[in-house]
């Protein structure tokens, strides 16, 4: 008994401080989110202590779900999602397929493909918000311009402005500047498929198209679900690629996350903290099974 506690108090000693960090600044926030989330701070003077504050429970999650503008905040959220993993699912598998034999000039590509990704939302947002500006006719400029200069005005729109599209508008760039990371997650899956496994293939007789269908993609489903996860993850808590193109915010572009910047910032911390707890829920949907099945694999 002696021994087995000195054995596993070592690494519990180790591990201690880590544990106490995440406990207090993670967790810790986390149930002290979920606290004002129950309460009735919604004005300075609440939010200061100057005023009393009394708990709600679960009301401002009702009044927040049963709201036509957060119902509009999640509709956008969903298109954004789909949009922006579809997009950056098969902009970045193609990419990692042109690049998965050796070719000349490879590095080059890849240094390409992936330079966007070392720029930050918040710098390319400042662009993007340039290039999809809604002024059409003399005072078009950006990709109106561009489309103008070519005779191609019928492709002109006012972009982000748009309320029933507009957030499609704004996965565009988010999508530039993530296909390069998941081109190489695929590309190293790729290069991480044994080369018997090709050669036994064509020992078979299998054509090329074979190959990749029956041999080569199946191995990268473990790729393509990590990709999903994190791509998927970081799409639902989009914020500052957002606030970059569409400052102030706009309600043709808005999100949880845009709605969670607004309540703050008007004192109103008790929907702030509830629509923060709901989007901690949605991402844990996506997360947790992910982690879980991982889990499950590896024992």
């Amino acid at each position: 008994m002696t021994r087995t506690l000195k054995r596993v108090g070592a690494p519990l000693l180790l591990l201690a401080p880590s544990l106490i960090l995440v406990g207090v600044f993670v967790y810790g926030l986390i149930a002290a989110n979920f606290r004002t989330s129950l309460t009735d701070i919604h004005t300075a003077g609440q939010a200061t202590g100057q005023q009393p504050s009394e708990t709600v429970w679960f009301e401002n999650y009702t009044a927040l779900l049963t709201s036509e503008a957060f119902q509009h905040s999640l509709k956008n959220l969903f298109l954004y999602t789909v949009v922006f993993l579809c997009g950056t699912m098969l902009m970045g598998f193609l990419w990692a397929w042109l690049l998965e034999r050796p070719l000349r000039g490879e590095g080059i590509f890849r240094s390409i493909y992936l330079f966007p990704m070392a720029i930050s939302f918040v710098a390319s947002g400042v662009v993007w918000r340039w290039l999809l500006n809604s002024n059409q006719g003399e005072s078009a400029t950006g990709l109106n311009r561009l489309f103008q200069m070519v005779g191609l005005d019928f492709l002109q729109n006012n972009w982000w402005n748009n309320v029933s599209y507009g957030i499609i508008a704004i996965a565009v760039p988010a999508i530039w500047q993530l296909s390069g990371y998941v081109m190489a997650l695929f590309l190293a899956g790729f290069r991480g498929i044994p080369e018997e496994l090709r050669e036994a293939a064509r020992v078979d007789g299998s054509t090329t198209w074979q190959l990749y269908r029956h041999v080569l993609f199946p191995q990268l489903s473990p790729v393509a679900l990590s990709a999903l996860v994190i791509i998927g993850h970081m799409s639902l808590k989009s914020f500052d690629l957002i606030m970059s193109i569409s400052k102030p915010a706009n309600y043709q572009t808005k999100v949880p996350a845009v709605d969670m910047y607004v309540y703050k910032s008007s004192f109103d911390y008790a929907n702030a903290a509830a629509v923060g707890m709901i989007l901690l829920v949605i991402v844990a949907l996506v997360v947790v099974p992910y982690l879980v099945r991982t889990h499950r694999k590896e024992s």
